[in-house]
């Protein structure tokens, strides 16, 4: 076997492997949505059969004794090759919304390939095109570079379709095209006059991967979009379902107030409205908010509790660090599980801290109560909104939530918020 031999199967066999990774990526990645998991998985199944059918090629090609394989194999990965090269057409009139029948591409493209599937037919009873000598030896006919007429006709034909069609394409989609379509139409052209078979596989899928990576890229950005999205619906859907016993107490106890201690009734409708605007103003925010903005939502939740149980929960805040920023909807419902969960578990007085400070993991939130345990795995109301904020935090700044027992009895709710947080504003990339 000489040197350009082991070139070849060395190619074949990488190709092999990468078209199978190719096919294992595109079945099993969650962000990649459906139609296009179905293209690339059968565009990396029949590049993988390309490069099956070329590893064959060059095993009989070393067998004088077996030229009818070789004839064989070689009709077959000129058939399989084409198949690819006419996967691009589907993809342009896909993402562009054309129907595919209906569209005069299509047709076009399917009557080149036609003609070039009669021309490999007819090959296998000239030598105009190509023939294989008894003793395998393989030869280009006069008329080779014919034969591949239709096929570089399909590629520049979907290059100049792509072109054409850049405004209904994204910016990734088209780039990813351009990337596949140019150097293959340079190598197919090249391939009329240069015995390079594997070559053309080799460059249609890395070209194919590279094509997937913009594509499979485009595909995560938009995931992640549509994950920020529930994550901000869920926290609308939060504010929307107010506890309707909170507004209840809250308004039954500024009526009472209102004769006892007026001044006092005063006070708590002022943090009764600033409590309402901060909610109401989160449904439409969907950037992260300062944490001081997020502090003062706190306080008039907890002034207006405070006013209804003043003798049964004391505060301290703790919070000499304020510049960062976090998800709305993120300090106060932590708070207010904090009091509900606590005089639900407890007839006695409760105690809830909260605290700030900069470290070098970034900046920390710390709410604590005391009181029995918050235990880690009920399955109730309070730990779907805990989980929900979980969320929203990783997804909008990367921080992290942890609950814990607190050292003497209570629960110990941990929001780590990291440097690069502090730096952008997290806006949702634009819909193309």
């Amino acid at each position: 076997m000489n040197w350009l031999n082991i070139i070849y199967f060395t190619i074949s066999g990488a190709i092999l492997v990468t078209m199978a990774l190719g096919i294992a990526v595109s079945a099993f990645m969650p962000s990649l949505d459906k139609w296009s998991k179905r293209y690339f998985i059968v565009l990396f199944s029949l590049l993988l059969l390309c490069a099956v059918t070329c590893f064959f090629a060059l095993v009989f090609f070393t067998d004088p004794t077996k030229a009818t394989a070789e004839k064989v194999f070689y009709f077959f990965e000129s058939t399989l090759i084409s198949v690819p090269i006419f996967m691009p057409t589907i993809f342009i009139l896909h993402f562009s919304h054309e129907k595919i029948k209906h569209s005069p591409l299509f047709w076009v493209v399917m009557a080149l390939l036609g003609a070039y599937f009669v021309l490999l037919i007819v090959a296998q009873f000239t030598s105009v095109f190509y023939y294989v000598t008894a003793d395998n030896q393989f030869f280009y006919g006069p008329f080779y570079a014919l034969s591949l007429v239709p096929v570089i006709f399909i590629l520049i034909l979907n290059l100049a379709c792509t072109i054409k069609r850049r405004k209904s394409l994204s910016k990734k989609y088209f780039n990813g095209l351009l990337v596949y379509l140019i150097p293959m139409s340079a190598t197919a052209i090249v391939h009329m006059f240069l015995s390079v078979e594997i070559f053309v596989v080799f460059g249609m899928a890395l070209f194919a991967l590279i094509m997937f990576s913009l594509i499979l890229s485009d595909n995560m950005d938009q995931f992640i979009r549509q994950q920020k999205e529930i994550a901000n619906q869920r926290a609308n859907i939060m504010v929307l379902q107010m506890r309707p016993h909170f507004i209840y107490n809250s308004m039954m106890g500024i009526y009472y107030l209102c004769d006892q201690n007026p001044q006092k009734a005063k006070q708590v409708t002022l943090d009764f409205t600033t409590y309402l605007r901060k909610n109401f103003a989160a449904i439409t925010s969907e950037n992260t908010v300062s944490f001081i903005d997020e502090l003062e939502h706190t306080r008039a939740y907890l002034a207006i509790e405070q006013a209804q149980f003043e003798d049964s929960l004391f505060i301290n805040f703790d919070t000499p660090h304020t510049s960062f920023r976090i998800p709305p909807l993120t300090l106060q419902p932590i708070v207010e599980n904090a009091v509900v969960h606590g005089m639900r578990a407890s007839s006695s007085p409760i105690h809830v801290s909260v605290a700030t400070r900069k470290t070098d993991a970034g900046s920390e939130i710390i709410v604590e109560n005391d009181g029995p345990n918050f235990a880690a795995t009920e399955n109730n109301e309070p730990h779907i909104a805990l989980n929900n904020i979980r969320e929203r935090l990783e997804l909008m700044c990367g921080g992290t939530l942890t609950i814990s027992p607190r050292a003497g009895g209570g629960t110990s709710v941990k929001i780590t918020i990291p440097p690069p947080a502090l730096k952008r504003k997290n806006k949702p990339a634009k819909r193309k």
